[in-house]
Protein backbone atom coordinates (compact mmCIF):
# COMPACT_ATOMS: atom_id res chain seq x y z
CA UNK A 1 0.00 0.00 0.00
CA UNK A 2 1.30 3.59 -0.74
CA UNK A 3 1.07 6.15 1.48
CA UNK A 4 -0.47 9.09 -0.71
CA UNK A 5 -2.79 11.06 1.05
CA UNK A 6 -6.38 12.22 -0.54
CA UNK A 7 -7.61 16.24 0.13
CA UNK A 8 -10.36 18.10 -0.87
CA UNK A 9 -10.69 21.94 -1.55
CA UNK A 10 -14.15 23.35 -1.74
CA UNK A 11 -14.03 23.52 -5.74
CA UNK A 12 -12.27 20.52 -6.33
CA UNK A 13 -13.73 16.48 -5.66
CA UNK A 14 -11.51 14.70 -3.45
CA UNK A 15 -10.50 12.10 -6.11
CA UNK A 16 -9.36 15.02 -8.26
CA UNK A 17 -6.25 16.12 -6.27
CA UNK A 18 -4.31 14.56 -3.95
CA UNK A 19 -2.04 16.13 -0.94
CA UNK A 20 1.64 15.16 -0.60
CA UNK A 21 2.55 17.11 1.71
CA UNK A 22 3.09 20.67 2.92
CA UNK A 23 5.94 23.41 3.19
CA UNK A 24 6.65 23.53 7.09
CA UNK A 25 9.96 25.98 7.32
CA UNK A 26 12.18 27.81 5.45
CA UNK A 27 16.08 26.30 4.84
CA UNK A 28 18.74 28.48 4.23
CA UNK A 29 19.10 32.31 2.69
CA UNK A 30 18.46 31.20 -0.96
CA UNK A 31 14.75 30.74 -0.88
CA UNK A 32 15.07 27.05 0.26
CA UNK A 33 11.87 25.51 1.41
CA UNK A 34 11.37 22.27 3.99
CA UNK A 35 9.28 19.91 2.78
CA UNK A 36 7.09 17.94 4.97
CA UNK A 37 6.23 14.70 2.54
CA UNK A 38 3.09 12.07 2.64
CA UNK A 39 4.58 9.64 0.75
CA UNK A 40 5.97 6.66 1.55
CA UNK A 41 9.48 7.50 0.26
CA UNK A 42 10.17 10.64 1.62
CA UNK A 43 12.21 12.13 -1.24
CA UNK A 44 9.66 10.51 -3.76
CA UNK A 45 7.51 13.25 -3.06
CA UNK A 46 10.14 15.24 -5.71
CA UNK A 47 9.30 13.28 -8.30
CA UNK A 48 6.12 14.67 -8.94
CA UNK A 49 6.23 17.37 -11.35
CA UNK A 50 4.18 19.77 -11.43
CA UNK A 51 3.14 20.45 -8.21
CA UNK A 52 0.05 22.41 -6.95
CA UNK A 53 0.89 24.51 -4.37
CA UNK A 54 -2.05 26.15 -2.17
CA UNK A 55 -1.83 29.37 -0.51
CA UNK A 56 -3.79 31.52 0.55
CA UNK A 57 -6.87 29.57 -0.41
CA UNK A 58 -5.80 29.86 -4.38
CA UNK A 59 -3.88 26.48 -5.81
CA UNK A 60 -1.34 27.43 -7.99
CA UNK A 61 0.94 25.50 -10.59
CA UNK A 62 4.87 26.00 -9.29
CA UNK A 63 7.55 24.22 -10.78
CA UNK A 64 10.40 22.80 -8.78
CA UNK A 65 14.05 24.24 -9.18
CA UNK A 66 15.84 22.02 -7.27
CA UNK A 67 14.92 19.77 -4.19
CA UNK A 68 17.11 16.70 -2.42
CA UNK A 69 16.43 14.76 0.91
CA UNK A 70 17.76 16.71 3.76
CA UNK A 71 18.15 14.53 7.26
CA UNK A 72 14.88 13.19 8.19
CA UNK A 73 12.79 15.76 5.79
CA UNK A 74 13.22 17.07 2.02
CA UNK A 75 14.44 20.83 0.84
CA UNK A 76 13.38 22.46 -2.21
CA UNK A 77 13.56 25.26 -4.28
CA UNK A 78 10.55 26.90 -6.40
CA UNK A 79 11.20 28.45 -9.65
CA UNK A 80 10.60 32.37 -8.47
CA UNK A 81 11.62 32.20 -5.01
CA UNK A 82 15.39 33.44 -4.83
CA UNK A 83 15.17 34.46 -1.08
CA UNK A 84 14.51 34.03 2.26
CA UNK A 85 11.56 36.47 2.82
CA UNK A 86 10.11 35.01 -0.35
CA UNK A 87 10.34 31.58 0.54
CA UNK A 88 8.77 32.53 4.15
CA UNK A 89 5.62 33.92 2.47
CA UNK A 90 5.09 29.84 1.12
CA UNK A 91 5.31 28.59 4.65
CA UNK A 92 2.22 26.58 5.87
CA UNK A 93 0.96 25.84 2.65
CA UNK A 94 -0.41 22.24 1.12
CA UNK A 95 1.56 20.61 -2.03
CA UNK A 96 -0.99 18.82 -4.42
CA UNK A 97 -1.24 16.94 -8.17
CA UNK A 98 -3.50 15.77 -9.80
CA UNK A 99 -4.57 12.50 -8.94
CA UNK A 100 -3.64 11.41 -12.77
CA UNK A 101 -0.09 11.95 -12.13
CA UNK A 102 -0.06 9.34 -9.99
CA UNK A 103 1.95 6.12 -11.09
CA UNK A 104 -0.39 3.19 -11.83
CA UNK A 105 -0.10 0.26 -9.33
CA UNK A 106 0.07 -3.56 -9.55
CA UNK A 107 -2.42 -5.92 -8.30
CA UNK A 108 -3.63 -6.11 -4.69
CA UNK A 109 -1.69 -2.47 -4.30
CA UNK A 110 -3.52 0.70 -3.37
CA UNK A 111 -3.11 4.29 -2.63
CA UNK A 112 -4.35 5.40 0.44
CA UNK A 113 -6.56 7.79 -0.97
CA UNK A 114 -8.22 5.04 -2.86
CA UNK A 115 -9.19 3.29 0.37
CA UNK A 116 -10.48 6.14 2.61
CA UNK A 117 -14.09 6.42 1.76
CA UNK A 118 -14.28 2.34 1.18
CA UNK A 119 -17.64 1.22 3.37
CA UNK A 120 -16.10 -1.66 5.80
CA UNK A 121 -18.27 -5.24 5.59
CA UNK A 122 -17.06 -8.26 8.12
CA UNK A 123 -16.93 -11.37 6.71
CA UNK A 124 -20.35 -11.49 8.93
CA UNK A 125 -22.20 -9.09 7.11
CA UNK A 126 -21.79 -7.00 9.47
CA UNK A 127 -21.22 -2.77 8.60
CA UNK A 128 -18.40 -1.82 10.29
CA UNK A 129 -18.46 1.70 8.92
CA UNK A 130 -16.12 3.82 6.44
CA UNK A 131 -12.89 4.36 6.33
CA UNK A 132 -12.13 7.84 7.64
CA UNK A 133 -8.33 7.73 7.70
CA UNK A 134 -5.44 5.71 7.65
CA UNK A 135 -2.16 5.41 9.93
CA UNK A 136 1.54 3.82 9.42
CA UNK A 137 2.31 2.18 12.23
CA UNK A 138 5.74 0.94 10.89
CA UNK A 139 4.82 -3.00 11.04
CA UNK A 140 1.44 -2.78 8.90
CA UNK A 141 -0.50 0.00 8.35
CA UNK A 142 -3.91 0.77 10.05
CA UNK A 143 -7.31 1.99 9.19
CA UNK A 144 -9.39 3.97 10.92
CA UNK A 145 -13.68 2.80 10.52
CA UNK A 146 -15.47 4.91 11.70
CA UNK A 147 -19.50 3.64 12.38
CA UNK A 148 -21.47 3.17 15.27
CA UNK A 149 -17.92 2.85 17.00
CA UNK A 150 -14.38 3.54 16.19
CA UNK A 151 -12.44 0.39 14.76
CA UNK A 152 -8.60 0.29 14.46
CA UNK A 153 -8.20 -2.69 11.59
CA UNK A 154 -4.49 -3.34 10.42
CA UNK A 155 -4.30 -3.45 6.57
CA UNK A 156 -2.85 -7.23 6.02
CA UNK A 157 -4.06 -8.19 2.66
CA UNK A 158 -5.17 -11.83 2.78
CA UNK A 159 -4.81 -12.68 6.65
CA UNK A 160 -7.33 -9.03 7.56
CA UNK A 161 -8.83 -7.94 4.00
CA UNK A 162 -10.12 -10.39 2.39
CA UNK A 163 -11.30 -7.76 -0.76
CA UNK A 164 -11.36 -4.63 -1.97
CA UNK A 165 -13.59 -3.10 -4.58
CA UNK A 166 -12.82 0.29 -5.21
CA UNK A 167 -15.70 0.15 -7.97
CA UNK A 168 -18.43 -0.27 -5.09
CA UNK A 169 -16.51 1.06 -2.68
CA UNK A 170 -16.54 -1.79 -0.32
CA UNK A 171 -13.67 -4.08 1.64
CA UNK A 172 -14.69 -7.15 3.09
CA UNK A 173 -12.32 -8.05 6.35
CA UNK A 174 -12.12 -11.08 8.28
CA UNK A 175 -12.32 -8.98 11.70
CA UNK A 176 -14.30 -9.75 14.84
CA UNK A 177 -16.74 -6.73 15.92
CA UNK A 178 -15.78 -6.90 19.63
CA UNK A 179 -12.01 -5.25 18.61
Amino acid sequence: MIQEQGCSTNEKSNKEWLKLGHIAGVFGVKGWLKIYSNTDDKAGILSYKPWYIERNNIRQLVNIKAGKPHGKTVIAQLEGVDDRNEAELWVGSDIYIKANQLVTLGKNEFYWSELIGLNVISVAGEDFGVIESMLETGANDVMVVKGECERLIPFSLDQVIKSVDLDNGKMIVDWDSDF
